[in-house]
């Protein structure tokens, strides 16, 4: 699951412009929204494009996208479940 989470972290910063931004920097369960990486319901929108582009994923309740989100570490264990 290590290279998954990597690979997450890198499509993350793409996905969301965070250049400034390295892998390494953001901590797998650290959380993504508030105290985290700071990120907002835009940014939640594109991550959910992103497990559907790139993972075949839907989130269809907005619920489970909370928990799914919550980290990188819960998107990794989410992919690892779901993979189509």
């Amino acid at each position: 699951m290590g290279e998954l989470i990597n690979k997450l972290k890198h499509e993350i910063i793409e996905v969301l412009n965070l250049e400034d931004l390295e892998p390494d920097e953001i901590e797998t369960g650290a959380p993504l929204f508030g105290e985290g990486l700071g990120l907002d319901s835009i940014d939640a929108l594109e991550l959910i494009v992103l497990l559907e582009k790139n993972y075949g994923i839907k989130i269809d309740d907005p619920k489970k996208g909370k928990d799914v989100f919550y980290s990188v570490q819960t998107m990794a264990e989410f992919i690892e479940k779901n993979r189509a």
